[in-house]
């Protein structure tokens, strides 16, 4: 009897299978494109939005901003590159001192200055800056709005980027700080906000100062006392700049007020009190609503300072996860200095620790003992328009053209404080 066809030939080889044939003609395609990215560097965006890991900081954006850098004129302060890196390196460490303020001309909160002070080897604590700093000893608006935002990672100090996204930043200033301390003065009139625990805490801070504290650690019991004296050495501010950063105690935290629902036959409208500013027609209404801000308001006229009632939120942050908020502090940054989201700080300048004196109604400069002049020539904050990295030498619109964002429009109706 013949065995069929099928069982007529040897087992060994197997027979050829078009299916593996096939399979084996694929396995020779690659399945995914090689990737020649492995050696560029990330996009800036993409770094400062943490979608990008790298293990240099200082290195990645030295680089960056060497090839971004623009020829000034004399007057423009600049900082070169490697004086840059240096001043960075040489605060890498547990107690450095290291601060930067940011110009960030955002497309929801529009420009604001933003002021982060290192406190620890990995982290700083950051306000917005509204206005910018107040540059003027006789103007009538000394004071200005810090709002207390997240608490960064060091290596932010280092970033000059934009995206469509979050607009641009650019460095106005960098340099290190240091925390003066809190004298009584007998002449001065007592805050009221102040209190007995804040009293302790100014003469522990006296103490401290004389044991040789290292001005980070200065910084954070500062902080904690709620009153700060900060003088900046950096690159463009003039020399013994100081200001003063006082959060009252009714401040501990800001909550935005919330929109009621108008019932079905709406309530006449209030008319605006008849003692309302002149001067700040708007605000009168809205303080009505909100006790908090009444309080703030009322202290901040007082001390004749800078405020948006109506938006005063610059929290730029839309993307940000649950354990961000609750730390208030982004990942790789720790929040072992206490900050809270949105509070709402008076920045004020010292204008006798930056060297001027009163006299006759008038602030002007001192005559130091050395036979030059203390305090400095008033400036004025001007805007994205006008003001000019100290690092790279670029524009806000500069940046924004040569990280892919030209034709970014950001928010309009920014102005400066002039008088």
């Amino acid at each position: 009897m013949d065995l069929p066809s099928s069982l007529s030939r040897d087992i060994s080889p197997p027979r050829a299978i078009k299916r593996r044939r096939k399979l084996e003609t694929l396995s020779a395609v690659p399945l995914t494109e090689p990737d020649h990215s492995a050696d560029e560097d990330p996009t800036l965006a993409a770094v400062e939005a943490g979608r990008a890991k790298i293990e240099d900081h200082l290195t990645y954006f030295k680089r960056h901003l060497s090839k971004a850098s623009r020829s000034t004129t004399p007057d423009v302060p600049k900082l070169s590159i490697v004086d840059f890196a240096s001043l960075y390196k040489n605060n890498e460490h547990q107690h450095g001192h290291h601060f930067v303020i940011h110009q960030h001309n955002h497309p929801r909160a529009g420009v604001h200055y933003d002021l982060r002070l290192q406190f620890s080897a990995t982290s700083s604590v950051s306000w917005a800056l509204p206005k910018g700093l107040p540059g003027n000893p006789n103007s009538r608006q000394l004071g200005r709005m810090a709002i207390e935002t997240r608490v960064h990672n060091l290596w932010n100090n280092l970033i000059e980027s934009a995206s469509l996204k979050t607009g641009s930043l650019l460095i106005w200033d960098t340099g290190t700080y240091s925390v003066l301390p809190r004298k009584k003065d007998t002449k001065e009139i007592p805050s009221p906000q102040t209190t007995d625990a804040e009293s302790d805490a100014e003469e522990s801070m006296a103490s401290g100062y004389r044991n040789g504290m290292h001005e980070n650690e200065k910084l954070i019991e500062a902080f904690k006392s709620r009153h700060i004296r900060l003088r900046l050495h950096g690159t463009r501010l003039p020399k013994d700049y100081t200001i003063t950063l006082r959060l009252p105690s009714n401040n501990d935290a800001y909550k935005k007020p919330v929109a009621r629902r108008r019932k079905s036959k709406p309530a006449a409208r209030s008319r605006r009190p008849s003692h309302a500013s002149d001067s700040d027609p708007d605000t009168a209404p809205t303080l009505l609503t909100d006790p908090q801000r009444t309080s703030t308001a009322k202290t901040a006229t007082t001390l004749n300072i800078d405020i948006d009632v109506e938006d005063p939120d610059l929290d730029t942050d839309t993307d940000e996860d649950a354990l961000t908020r609750s730390q208030n502090a982004y990942p790789g940054s720790h929040n072992t200095i206490g900050s809270a989201h949105q509070r709402r700080w008076f920045l004020l300048l010292d204008r006798e620790r930056s060297g001027f004196e009163s006299a006759r109604g008038k602030w002007t400069r001192r005559l130091l003992p050395s036979g030059e002049l203390g305090g400095f020539e008033p400036f004025v904050v001007r805007g994205r328009d006008v003001e000019r990295s100290v690092v790279t030498g670029r524009l806000a619109r500069d940046v924004e053209r040569d990280e892919g964002c030209e034709g970014y429009v950001g928010r309009g109706g920014w102005k400066s404080i002039e008088d």
